[in-house]
Parts: C-alpha cells; sequence; structure tokens
C-alpha cells in the first residue's frame, strides 16, 4: 500500500475518516501520532507539576514530564482523494468529558496497551465496547520487549473473537501504519 503526501483539500471528491487514538495515560498515544503523521501534528501538552503528583500515576511511567490535555491531531493520506484523521485522546481520567466530543464521527478507534499497566486500557476497552465504536487493541512494546502474546492480552482484557490484538511499536512509522491497516482490515471484516 503506498502513501502519498499530496494536500487532500484540492480533489472535490476527497474523503477523510477519522480515526482515534486511545488508551492509559503514558502508553504511547502521541508518540504513535507523531510517528505516522504525514504533517506536523497538532500536540497539546502541557508539563506535568507538582499539582499532579495524586493525581496522575506515574508507576511505569516515571520519565514522563508532559501529557496530553486535549487531543492530538495528524493525518496520513492513504490515495489521492482518502485519509486518516488521527486523533490521540488524553489518557487521564479527569480529561475523560472530551471523549464523547472527539468519538464523534469516528470509524473506529486504536486502544494502546502497555502490558506492565494493562488494567489501564480496560476504561478505554469499556468506552469503545459500551458505545458500539469498532476498535482493535495495540500492545506498544517499549524497547522491543514482547512479554505477552496477542492472544494473551485478547484472554486477560475479555475480548470478543472479533476484536484484533496486534503487537506495535508506537515510536516506529511502519509499525504505526501496520497498526492503522489491522484496524481498516478488522472493519472491512465487520463490513462497516
Amino acid at each position: 500500500m503506498a502513501f502519498a503526501h499530496s494536500d487532500p483539500t484540492a480533489h472535490a471528491d476527497f474523503t477523510a475518516l477519522k480515526v482515534l487514538i486511545a488508551g492509559g495515560f503514558g502508553v504511547g498515544k502521541t508518540t504513535m501520532v507523531e510517528s505516522v503523521s504525514e504533517i506536523r501534528p497538532l500536540r497539546t501538552e502541557e508539563d506535568l507539576t507538582v499539582a499532579s503528583r495524586g493525581v496522575d500515576h506515574l508507576d511505569g511511567v516515571t520519565t514522563k514530564s508532559t501529557t496530553t490535555v486535549a487531543m492530538d491531531f495528524g493525518r496520513i493520506t492513504l490515495r489521492e482523494n482518502l485519509a486518516l484523521y488521527l486523533f490521540g485522546t488524553p489518557g487521564q481520567d479527569r480529561f475523560w468529558f472530551l471523549w464523547d466530543e472527539l468519538a464523534t464521527g469516528c470509524l473506529g478507534a486504536v486502544v494502546l496497551a502497555d502490558t506492565r499497566r494493562l488494567a489501564d486500557c480496560f476504561p478505554a476497552v469499556d468506552y469503545f465496547e459500551s458505545r458500539g465504536i469498532p476498535f482493535i487493541v495495540a500492545v506498544n512494546c517499549f524497547d522491543g520487549v514482547r512479554s505477552h502474546s496477542s492472544e494473551a492480552v485478547s484472554r486477560a482484557l475479555d475480548l470478543g473473537p472479533d476484536t484484533t490484538v496486534v503487537l506495535c511499536d508506537a515510536r516506529d512509522r511502519e509499525s504505526g501504519k501496520e497498526t492503522l491497516i489491522s484496524l481498516l482490515e478488522q472493519l472491512l471484516q465487520q463490513e462497516i
């Protein structure tokens, strides 16, 4: 599949498909949007402050110094008249009120998961399941560590047989593209 880098707005028959990149705090949502986007992504990152110490749990992400406070936005063109618009969601509970707005009109979602903190992706999985929004789970293999298989993660999250689980590296453009392709393949299989 070739990815063009043209101005999609120049085409009258242009179609944009909205996809969410979701998951828990510090799982790599901003990183994935940045690595895949063909445009300079819009980021709403702010520094973590002393005031957030009791609110933002840094277990497993002790070097994290910023957080998304609204959304990330990027774009990847699939062909001349078709692009994916990527919306990265904020990961903390205190910003969940934004999710309904971000999810409006989305085709589907990628739920990023970190197996060191797998429970952090349960709220995102529950969110999409309860709203009937198709999604896949992408296990972000930090530093190339693949400590659990896709099947083990699927069982741990109690996912249905129609929900794809893939292993990825959110920092790697090709891995991110393959993850998005997996989402689109799942959507086509579900005839959406």
